[in-house]
């Protein structure tokens, strides 16, 4: 998806279809209050180079409902997410078509690359967003959405529903109802 005088238009299929096994820069700064952990860019953001661009996605629109940012971001604006004290970063860095296309020992890689991520860049939260990539990627099957008992180092770890359009199991406001919870829970300084 690029962006054209603020809004969206279409990339094109071919574009789309090059970007299968691009990566995407992370957007990361240290000392961050959450470093939200997508489970591996879509073909969208693969050929944009920007987190979370397919526009059936609802991460931008989850992050302003709750509040974390003062207005509702584009894709495009993902460096501004800085100055609030968020950053993205992905499990897996290829981009796919779906996230299905991830084998399960490339999400339990990125578990182990996020830990030295983490431990080099000393966010207080990080949030990975995907219940079931994160069951996989930690070996946690049990896990549900909300604050979990592990740790990264010495950051939290919260786990949001999946924003993606098919993730049918969470409407809009679902979304930002889980996404507030995590904003509470980070601006309070306190573990959950």
């Amino acid at each position: 998806m690029a962006e054209r005088a603020g809004r969206q238009v279409a990339v094109p299929r071919a574009d789309l279809l090059a970007a299968a096994g691009k990566t995407i820069r992370d957007v990361m700064a240290p000392g961050l209050t959450v470093l939200f952990c997508g489970i591996n860019p879509s073909l969208t953001s693969g050929a944009t180079g920007w987190h979370f661009a397919h526009p059936g996605n609802r991460f931008w629109r989850a992050l302003h409902d709750a509040g974390l940012t003062p207005r509702q971001l584009r894709p495009a604006e993902q460096r501004e997410l800085l100055d609030y004290g968020l950053g993205i970063t992905n499990l897996v860095p290829r981009a796919t078509a779906k996230a299905s296309d991830v084998e399960p020992t490339e999400l339990r890689a990125g578990a182990r690359r996020l830990r030295r991520l983490v431990a080099r860049q000393h966010p207080t939260w990080v949030a990975v967003v995907g219940v079931t990539a994160y069951r996989t990627a930690f070996d946690s099957p049990a896990a549900k959405v909300g604050p979990q008992d592990a740790t990264l180092g010495a950051a939290q770890v919260w786990v949001l529903p999946n924003p993606s359009g098919l993730n049918a199991h969470y409407t809009p406001a679902g979304l930002a109802a889980e996404f507030t919870r995590l904003r509470e829970a980070a601006m309070s300084g306190r573990p959950p």
